[in-house]
């Protein structure tokens, strides 16, 4: 997997922290303010979106009356507790990591989520040392499925996408790395269980751990 490789990017939620679970129950409660019911299948539409361009989906698509930066803010309140205090780390993740640091493999992230609460995460679990750069969708044009982060953060790294091997949890994502022309290990995760097969279809690799990397 990590044959002529030079760096290795991640996603962050469900990829190296058990977080997706929470952001179902926050869209509940924060549509809920406006008594709006979560629609089903809510979260698919929006998979692989930019913070950014999340919010602008549910201004649109609610017909909010705040701005998008007001709604960005709000989700930022909500989650940031969560990411401080609950959300745990990928089994076998750090150790991972720490092994890339020994080896002098350059890592990055390429996440969806916001610089804050990526920011506030990494720092509560120690892992920002083991991180060269942190980058997120709002930074570049489009959010995943389109290649942009991930070509924006190899970009950052010096490091050609070929020589990059991307951790993704989620198909749209899988999808993003792929077609940045990088090397892609899908990873288990309970949000896309109903998605796995088509993670592995999607993947050069599949993991339901990081401690099933073998060196």
């Amino acid at each position: 997997m990590l044959t002529n490789k030079k760096a290795v990017i991640f996603d962050l939620d469900g990829t190296v922290v058990d977080s997706m679970w929470m952001w179902e129950a926050i869209d509940i409660e924060y549509l809920g303010q406006f008594g709006i019911a979560l629609p089903a299948g809510l979260q698919k539409k929006i998979s692989g979106m930019s913070f950014s361009e999340t919010a602008d989906y549910f201004k649109r698509e609610f017909l909010l009356p705040d701005s998008t930066e007001q709604i960005k803010s709000d989700w930022n309140r909500m989650a940031m507790e969560k990411y401080r205090t609950e959300v745990t780390l990928k089994p076998g993740v750090l150790e991972f990591l720490k092994k890339l640091k020994e080896r002098n493999i350059r890592t990055g992230i390429a996440t969806s989520n916001s610089k804050e609460l990526a920011g506030a995460v990494l720092e509560c679990r120690g892992l920002l040392p083991y991180f060269d750069e942190i980058h997120t969708s709002c930074e570049v044009e489009h959010g995943k499925p389109a290649p942009d982060i991930y070509l924006f953060v190899a970009e950052c790294l010096k490091t050609a996408p070929a020589e990059c091997l991307v951790f993704e949890d989620i198909s749209e994502g899988i999808r993003a790395g792929k077609a940045a022309g990088m090397t892609v290990c899908g990873v288990e995760d309970a949000f896309s269980e109903g998605y796995r097969e088509e993670k592995k279809r999607l993947a050069d690799y599949y993991i339901g751990s990081y401690g099933e990397i073998v060196w």
